[in-house]
């Protein structure tokens, strides 16, 4: 059996084809930023591209499930909360998880979890987006900086300027200030993150989620905001494990599937029942 998540994010829509045999296997992974093209269409284009690489047709599939914005999504059978989905994805990269510290490009939530990915609370950071991906990747477009270079940078820096932790428009007017006094990009990089370190490590508090914690989201390829995470619980004695797999960035769409394959395996289960009732 194959079953397809579509995580439809602020930023990217990311695709997970599992086939289900003994053990879910992962039979492809997509992934596509929307650079100002229509929402629907990268979604369309991601699935095909998934498919493609799964070597199937959507007739096969038996389930199609969505997360995050998934009413953006044509082709779907039924649709999953984004916490119960990075839950689930969470678990299955990381069995020993019991905490997720989502991190997009618009909001960070951390959820607590239990053996089974179901989540028993969390937080959700404000609105402010000075905590998001969307911020950090607005101070690399400033800086000049590629965003994949990010994490590079400020894990290289041997100083952090401070920023502010408190408003985006204010951190942005810092790192403004910064660049004219002649601030090195890495130093204002490994700031940035110290500073959101600092609000998602109050978010896990709040939370009160247990290790191990994994990274999901956009930002979880971010080496320069996991080191100074990880560098925060442990300045904080918080005494938390932070993981950020490889394919932390498929986390909501691999949960989004292994909850399509649960309600599939629901959905004939109950028509295998009607058969036996009709003809029995």
């Amino acid at each position: 059996m194959l079953t397809v998540g579509i995580d439809v994010g602020s930023a990217a829509v990311k695709v997970a084809v599992l086939r289900h045999a003994v053990a879910p296997e992962t039979a492809a992974l997509e992934v596509e930023r929307y650079r100002r093209r229509p929402a629907a269409s990268v979604v369309t284009h991601a699935l095909d591209a998934a498919l493609a690489r799964a070597g199937a047709r959507t007739e096969d599939v038996a389930y199609i499930a969505t997360t995050g914005e998934g009413d953006l999504a044509p082709r779907r059978h039924g649709h999953f909360y984004g916490m119960t989905s990075h839950a689930r994805g969470a678990l299955l990269l990381e069995p020993r998880a019991r905490g997720v510290l989502d991190c997009g490009a618009l909001h960070a939530r951390a959820i607590r979890i239990d053996a089974r990915g179901r989540v028993l609370g969390y937080r959700m950071t404000s609105q402010c987006a000075s905590g998001s991906g969307q911020f950090v990747e607005n101070i690399a477009r400033y800086l000049g900086v590629a965003l994949e270079d990010v994490g590079r940078l400020s894990l290289g820096s041997d100083s952090a300027e401070p920023v502010s932790s408190i408003c985006a428009v204010l951190a942005e007017t810092d790192v403004i200030n910064m660049v004219a006094r002649g601030v090195p990009a890495p130093a204002i990089l490994r700031g940035i993150h110290r500073s959101i370190a600092g609000r998602l490590s109050k978010l896990l508090r709040l939370a009160g989620v247990e290790s191990p914690i994994v990274v999901t989201g956009g930002m979880a390829a971010d080496e320069g905001l996991i080191g100074a995470l990880r560098d925060q619980v442990a300045t904080g004695k918080l005494g938390l494990e932070i993981v950020a797999p490889e394919r932390a960035v498929f986390a909501g769409a691999l949960g989004a599937a292994l909850w399509g394959a649960h309600r599939a395996a629901r959905v004939q289960g109950d028509s295998r029942k009607e058969m036996l009732h009709v003809h029995g």
